[in-house]
């Protein structure tokens, strides 16, 4: 009995150790292959790069629309890179919203190495872009994020004054995450990653759409209550249809309606 026991605690202690030291791995998924662009879906852009203010250069793509009723910030999530992210970026050109997307260090064409500290910084870098070397006013910008890259948005936002913050699909925390999928393990104690998009979204008072599917089979529905329960007013919850990355075109009619009403709300016209 006592060498089963060591066994068991071998295990665990193992079990913990990688989970503490392969975090980034198990959390990044970045693709260095970018295989298309916007003019594959005929749209105009601006392939650009970013300087993050360690020096870090950032690959973002700007895309323009035409007589734009505002422009969409968007952080998307911990897989692929931009060029995965052509259907959303056609629903927001549809609803004549400016586009600007970026890949976090590490991802597609961008320089350095996946981190959390990091990434913040890419996110910053993409907000100077506009509003300092775009010129585009603030209460013009909507700061817009996906899954992981909720955590990344809603880090930015809590220091700016957007006319209008979208959280999709996105996690609470790290840790919450952990205690999801590694319920038998000390998932708080073991995330040296914290991305917590739960205690970031408390200080952001602009207006706030947060949609999520309870069919979402990577991050749970509760994810998505709780980080609605957590922002403060005015704030709006949208259940969606589908899984985790196709609730969106699972959804679409709804999904644009909601965008297109939540746009109007930000801007009053």
């Amino acid at each position: 009995m006592l060498s089963i026991f060591f066994i068991i605690a071998g295990v665990f202690i193992a079990l913990s150790a990688l989970l503490y030291i392969f975090q980034e791995r198990l959390i990044y998924f970045p693709s260095k292959d970018v295989t298309m662009t916007p003019k594959d879906i005929s749209l105009e852009f601006d392939d650009i790069y970013l300087t993050a203010s360690d020096g870090t250069k950032i690959n973002a793509w700007f895309i323009p629309a035409k007589n734009p009723r505002a422009t969409i910030l968007f952080c998307h999530g911990n897989a692929g890179n931009l060029s995965h992210r052509l259907g959303t970026i056609k629903i927001f050109h549809d609803l004549s919203l400016n586009v600007l997307i970026f890949d976090y260090r590490g991802y597609g064409n961008s320089e350095g190495s996946v981190s959390e500290h990091g990434s913040y910084l890419d996110a910053k870098a993409a907000w100077d872009c506009l509003t300092n070397e775009k010129k585009i006013p603030q209460e013009q910008i909507i700061i817009a994020g996906r899954s992981l890259g909720g955590a990344v948005a809603s880090h930015l936002a809590q220091d700016k004054k957007p006319a209008g913050f979208i959280l999709e699909s996105a996690f609470m925390s790290i840790a919450e995450m952990g205690k999801d999928i590694y319920p038998y393990l000390p998932a708080r104690l073991l995330t040296r990653i914290k991305l917590k998009t739960n205690t970031h979204i408390k200080k952001i008072h602009c207006p706030k759409l947060i949609l999520h599917s309870p069919d979402d089979e990577i991050i749970k529905f509760r994810h998505g209550t709780s980080n609605f329960k957590a922002a403060p007013e005015p704030k709006k919850f949208v259940e969606l249809n589908g899984s985790h990355n196709d609730c969106y075109f699972a959804s679409e009619t709804l999904y644009r309606k909601e965008l297109d009403d939540f746009i109007k709300r930000c801007l009053k016209k």
